[in-house]
């Protein structure tokens, strides 16, 4: 019998036919194929579950609502103590799992989250790559991290969980707070480096910064005594901090893309936070 790793990957997906097929091609590729994938579908209007049903039998539709809350049923529906989040936008190699696993016990992580770059040669692509180069794809501890594409121990939702309520846009930011503030586990990123099919024209970077921007002031509200310290993240940090950590290590493309998210993030968090106050 074909060995499989003891591991869960969850995949969360709406309308995501372009995208679906390619991640759990990938995912079933892996050297040591895992042991059960899961697919949580978010009422998909399109092909996304005829799709998901040829790679897995274990296809949810979860309908009225958000990512932070199908993850957290994917995670719920998880078999195995560690479980990996992967999403559709993400291409594994066939050691990716296998690798983030030795990583995840190298630096004796709670979580482990990949590292992460945009292929591609337009520029916005390259500008990604060098600001998570800088910011991010850092091997060994850390106190925050995303939230995919990682692999948990399973016991960690024991303590807490994501919550929709909470924040519906981003779903990593107030979950790592709340876990952060437990003081009980070990975060981490691994030296793997995972594709993440994100967006190329400029026009999308900026309505993914838009997003990111609602989810910023979504998380001011709920944690008011964090406003301060998110503003400060997205006017100092990322248009001038940032841009100079990447002048000095030659990533002249993430300048730009540092001074872009910043401002076009800032001004989200600002109209969300005034909104019905």
């Amino acid at each position: 019998m074909h060995e499989k790793l003891k591991i869960s990957v969850v995949v969360v997906a709406k309308n995501e036919e372009d995208h679906l097929e390619g991640a759990l091609i990938s995912i079933n590729s892996s050297k040591l194929s895992p042991s059960e994938i899961i697919v949580i579908d978010g009422d998909s209007t399109d092909r996304t579950v005829e799709i998901a049903k040829k790679y897995t039998d274990k296809v949810f539709v979860s309908k009225n609502s958000n990512l932070t809350e199908d993850r957290q049923i994917g995670i719920n529906k998880a078999s195995y103590s560690l479980v990996a989040m992967i999403d559709a936008d993400n291409r594994i190699t066939k050691n990716t799992l296998s690798d983030m696993m030795s990583d995840l016990n190298k630096y004796n992580l709670d979580i482990v989250q990949a590292s992460i770059y945009a292929p591609g040669d337009d520029f916005w692509c390259k500008a990604e790559t060098e600001s998570l180069d800088l910011t991010t794809n850092i091997p060994g501890l850390k106190k925050m991290v995303g939230v995919a594409p990682n692999i948990y121990k399973k016991e960690i939702f024991d303590y807490i969980q994501f919550d929709s309520h909470i924040t519906k846009t981003i779903d990593d930011t107030d979950f790592m707070y709340r876990l952060h503030k437990l003081k009980k586990f070990r975060l981490g990123t691994s030296s793997t480096r995972v594709v993440n099919l994100h967006v190329g024209t400029f026009k999308d970077y900026v309505d993914k910064f838009i997003w990111y921007g609602v989810g910023d002031g979504e998380f001011c509200k709920k944690h008011k005594n964090r406003a301060f310290s998110m503003i400060f993240h997205l006017s100092i940090r990322y248009p001038i901090i940032y841009p100079l950590k990447a002048l000095f290590h030659l990533k002249f493309k993430a300048i730009p893309y540092f001074m872009l998210m910043g401002s076009i993030r800032l001004y989200a968090c600002i109209k969300e936070i005034i909104k019905n106050s």
